[in-house]
C-alpha cells in the first residue's frame, strides 16, 4: 500500500492531467469542422418550394352570409283624379289581390250646350258633370298594413295611399366582385342553410342584382331617391311551406359548376384570379421564366389552367413576392420570407 500511494496514485494523477491538457488544446486549435467565416451571416439555403401541375377536380360553390326578411310591401296607389268615396277595407285586414280597397269620385265635365229662347237669344248652359267611379285594387295578397286616406279626400293619379304586406321571405347575400368572377353562367337556383333553422332546402328564381348608377326607388310618399349603383346582391325567395322569421342568419350556397380531370394547380402559384395570369415555371438550369395562362374554373383553394402548361410541368408553389402561408415550425423572415427549421422557404 505504501508503495500504491507513494508512486501509482501521484503517476496516474499525472496522465489524467495531461490528457485533460491534450484534449483541451485539440478543441482550442485543431477543431473538427470549419467555423463559419461570418458568423453575423445566415447559413441557410433559399429553396422555392416547386408543385407539377397534375390533373384535378374542381367544385365551384359560391357560399355566401345571408339574412331572411320579409319581401317588401306594395304601395296602393291612386288610378284616378277625384276625391275618395267609400273605403272598403281597413288597415291591419287580410286582402287578397285584386281586392277593392276603395274607390274614387270621378267628375267628368261636359261640353256646355248651347240654347236658343223663342226671342232668338242664344245662352250656353252648363250640363252637370258625368260621374264614375274608379276602383283601386289589391296590389297583391297579404295584408292591408297601412292606408293613408279618408273619404272626401282628394287624390291624383300615383298618388300613394297605402301598403299591403305580403307574407313571403327572401333570403338575401352581398355578392363580392371576386365572387362574381366565379359566376361564370347566370344561377337559377341554390341551396340555402338557415342558420338553427329547418333542413337545407332549394329556391328557385335566383336573381342577382346590382343597381345602376342614378336608379330609383318610389317610396310610399312618392319622392324619388337616388342610388349609388353599387354593391351586388343575390336574393331568392324561401318557399311558402319553409317556416321562418325576419332576421334569421343563413347561408346560401350557388353550385357554380363542377371541371373533372383538368390541368390544376393552387391559386398561390397564379398571378391573377380570373381569364388571364401567369406561373413561374422551374427550368432545367434551376432558374425559372414567368409563363402567361388561360384561367378557368376556380374554388377559391385551387385554379383550372386551359392554356401555358401541360400535365407534370413543375412551377413555383407561391407567386415571387407574395407572402407563402405560415406552416407548423415555420416563420415569416424579412421580406415576406418563410423560413422552416432554419431553411428559407421562398417569399
Amino acid at each position: 500500500m505504501k508503495i500504491a500511494r507513494t508512486w501509482i496514485f501521484p503517476l496516474l494523477r499525472i496522465a489524467l492531467i495531461a490528457l485533460i491538457a491534450v484534449a483541451l488544446v485539440k478543441l482550442a486549435f485543431f477543431p473538427d469542422g470549419a467555423v463559419a467565416s461570418d458568423p453575423a451571416q445566415p447559413t441557410g439555403q433559399v429553396v422555392e418550394p416547386q408543385i407539377a401541375v397534375a390533373l384535378g377536380t374542381i367544385t365551384n360553390n359560391v357560399t355566401l352570409d345571408a339574412t331572411v326578411s320579409a319581401d317588401a310591401a306594395l304601395a296602393v296607389k291612386a288610378n284616378a283624379v277625384g276625391t275618395v268615396d267609400e273605403i272598403f277595407v281597413a288597415a291591419g285586414q287580410p286582402v287578397v289581390e285584386g281586392d277593392k280597397i276603395y274607390d274614387i269620385r270621378v267628375e267628368t265635365l261636359r261640353d256646355p250646350v248651347e240654347t236658343t229662347d223663342a226671342l232668338g237669344q242664344v245662352t250656353m248652359t252648363q250640363p252637370k258633370p258625368v260621374v264614375s267611379f274608379s276602383k283601386v285594387l289589391a296590389p297583391a295578397t297579404g295584408v292591408l298594413s297601412s292606408l293613408t286616406i279618408i273619404p272626401g279626400q282628394a287624390v291624383s293619379v300615383g298618388d300613394a295611399t297605402g301598403q299591403v304586406a305580403p307574407p313571403s321571405f327572401s333570403v338575401t347575400g352581398a355578392l363580392s366582385p371576386d365572387q362574381q368572377y366565379r359566376l361564370q353562367t347566370k344561377p337559377t337556383e341554390a341551396s340555402v342553410t338557415i342558420t338553427n333553422g329547418p333542413a337545407p332546402f332549394t329556391c328557385t328564381g335566383l336573381v342577382v342584382t346590382t343597381p345602376l348608377a342614378g336608379a330609383t326607388s318610389d317610396a310610399l310618399g312618392g319622392t324619388d331617391a337616388a342610388t349609388g349603383g353599387t354593391g351586388t346582391t343575390v336574393s331568392c325567395a324561401i318557399p311558402a311551406e319553409v317556416v321562418v322569421f325576419s332576421g334569421l342568419a343563413a347561408k346560401i350556397t350557388i353550385a357554380a359548376g363542377q371541371a373533372d380531370n383538368v390541368l390544376v394547380v393552387p391559386t398561390t402559384a397564379v398571378k391573377g384570379s380570373a381569364a388571364t395570369g401567369s406561373v413561374w415555371m422551374a427550368l432545367p438550369d434551376g432558374t425559372t421564366e414567368e409563363r402567361p395562362v388561360t384561367l378557368g374554373m376556380t374554388d377559391g383553394t385551387s385554379v383550372q389552367l386551359l392554356t401555358g402548361v401541360v400535365e407534370g410541368d413543375l412551377v413555383n408553389e407561391f407567386v415571387p413576392g407574395a407572402v407563402a402561408p405560415p406552416q407548423d415550425g415555420c416563420i415569416t423572415g424579412p421580406g415576406g420570407s418563410v423560413i422552416c427549421n432554419g431553411v428559407g422557404m421562398g417569399g
